[in-house]
């Protein structure tokens, strides 16, 4: 999947679903300062103002690590209108389950200027085309209950949930 690809449909922006490079960082960076801020502002005891999940020296390590494919939607101009941060595990010789991959989206966003625009759609369609082509059983994902706009994107797009995490804060 190094080819870049775009997707067009009825009613959706053009743009480009590709993998992330070091040229997209600046862009990355934006929307991981967004994405901080949602869990921030609905989890301020768990999650710092004004921060990002990982520094410009880790982004260029990550974007390079074939296991975790980063790909980033982009419009004409190569500006970055949304990413999914992904992570391939394999799950082989549990006494318990099948052998299985498993793509895990670790994050997904979209630029708040942009939101509306089918992007998310489009991104999360292309990673389950991209887990399909190399061979996973499933895509999984978490995603805060503080954040229910994610939580009704996700449920849109055909996602149900299959574990719950619950806590109680002391």
């Amino acid at each position: 999947m190094g080819r870049e690809n775009i997707f067009e449909k009825e009613g959706r922006r053009r743009m480009n679903i590709r993998r992330a490079t070091a040229e997209d960082i600046p862009g990355l960076n934006k929307l991981l300062y967004q994405v901080l801020m949602v869990h921030h502002n609905g989890r301020p005891d768990l999650f710092k103002p004004n921060v990002k999940k990982y520094t410009d020296q880790e982004l260029e390590e990550l974007l390079k690590e074939e296991r975790r494919p980063v790909f980033a939607a982009v419009d004409e101009k190569n500006q970055v209108l949304g990413y999914a941060f992904c992570i391939l595990e394999e799950y082989t010789g549990d006494n318990t389950h099948p052998d299985m991959k498993t793509l895990y989206i670790d994050d997904l966003c979209v630029d708040e200027e942009v939101r509306g625009q089918h992007i998310g759609e489009t991104l999360y369609e292309y990673v389950l085309d991209y887990a399909g082509k190399i061979g996973c059983y499933n895509v999984t994902l978490n995603v805060w209950s503080c954040n229910p706009g994610a939580m009704k994107f996700y449920e849109k797009c055909g996602l149900v949930p299959y574990k719950v995490g619950m806590e109680k804060v002391l």
